[in-house]
Formats: structure tokens, C-alpha cells, sequence
């Protein structure tokens, strides 16, 4: 398993919660909120992209390719994941790691961590709640570029749910600890987003 392998920033949310326009270009610390994970998966990664729909023109000052649904209607996350693994074969890559725009505070082994959990079906994320439940971050993946065909069938006959998929791929689990900030905090809310301004300098 490559340790650099291309990754995409999924970002194609479209925020009613926050009041419409992209979660990930919020304000957050001395920069806004993809800025915190463009410098927390950049490292990690062979190649690097975002995943949103719209005028791209948005993204231009990251200097990132910005790749679009290969699907009509902005049908969700699991769009992007098939963007993310049609770029990666473009660029000859076996595999491709996705991640949520939101999540300011993701892991910085991320890729290495997946990579050691995949099986033939890749690999996804994983880590305790509040309550010290284990919840599955499906976003959060390592997707081999040879599942693409199946996966646009799914989509093709309605799937949308990230979770579905991975189970159908029968990727692995990798399980990242929630200390000293859950890794997966994402900004749904203007209440969230305060939070994370509290959590900057506490994550580092």
C-alpha cells in the first residue's frame, strides 16, 4: 500500500445548517476552516484535490484542482468519493483517500493509519463519541481505484449513503483516538464553529 497516495477534500455540502454557501471557507483560527485540513492531509499525500460542485473560481487561490460530481444533482458525499477515484486513475493511482472539508481538527496519520487497516475494499475511519461510542466516519476513506465501476452502479441505481458503500466494498476499520480533540469534530452550526475557534489552540 502506497504511503502518499492522491487524496480529495470533499467539499461539496452544501451548509443549509450554517446558512448556505461552503462550510469549509468559514473563518476559523488565522485562516478558515479547509485551510486547518489542507495543512493537516497536504503532508500526507501524493497529490491533492477538492471535490465541490458550482463555480470553482471559489477555490482558485488554493491552487488545487477542483473536481466536480461525475453525477447529475449533487447527490452527496458518495459522488464525490467517485470524483475523487476517477482523478486518482487518471493520475495511475491504485487507490485514493477522501476527507471531509468540515473537519479542522483531522488526523495527521490519517493516510498511514487507513493504509495499515485496508483490505482488498479499502479502509475507513473510526473513533469513540461523546458517550465513548464507536462511530464509523465513512468520509473518511481509502478507496481502491478498481471499485470505481461498482460504485457508479450504485450510485446509478440510488445508493447516496457513504456507510452503505463502504459495508457493500467491505473496507476496514481503522480507529483514531479522541483526545485531546475527537479528530472527526466537524462544523455543522454557527454553535460548532464557535467551538472549534476554542479548540484551535488546544489541537495544535
Amino acid at each position: 500500500m502506497p504511503t502518499d497516495p492522491p487524496c480529495v477534500i470533499l467539499a461539496g455540502g452544501q451548509a443549509r445548517r450554517m446558512g448556505g454557501g461552503d462550510k469549509g471557507l468559514l473563518p476559523l483560527g488565522s485562516g478558515r476552516v479547509i485551510d486547518h485540513v489542507i495543512a493537516r492531509l497536504a503532508p500526507q499525500c501524493g497529490a491533492l484535490a477538492i471535490n465541490a460542485n458550482g463555480d470553482p473560481a471559489r477555490f482558485a487561490d488554493f491552487g488545487l484542482p477542483v473536481l466536480a460530481d461525475p453525477v447529475p444533482g449533487q447527490p452527496g458525499p458518495l459522488a464525490g468519493i467517485l470524483a475523487a477515484m476517477d482523478w486518482a486513475a487518471g493520475h495511475g493511482a491504485g487507490v485514493v483517500v477522501t476527507a471531509a472539508s468540515d473537519t479542522p481538527f483531522l488526523p495527521r496519520d490519517l493516510v498511514a493509519r487507513l493504509a495499515t487497516a485496508a483490505t482488498g475494499g479499502g479502509a475507513v475511519a473510526e473513533g469513540p463519541d461523546e458517550a465513548g461510542r464507536v462511530r464509523a466516519h465513512p468520509t473518511f476513506g481509502l478507496w481502491p481505484v478498481a471499485l470505481r465501476d461498482r460504485l457508479a452502479e450504485m450510485l446509478a441505481e440510488g445508493e447516496r449513503r457513504v456507510g452503505v458503500w463502504a459495508t457493500v466494498a467491505g473496507a476496514g476499520r481503522a480507529c483514531f483516538p479522541a483526545d485531546p480533540v475527537d479528530p472527526f469534530f466537524n462544523v455543522n452550526t454557527p454553535e460548532d464553529l464557535a467551538t472549534a475557534e476554542r479548540l484551535v489552540t488546544l489541537a495544535g
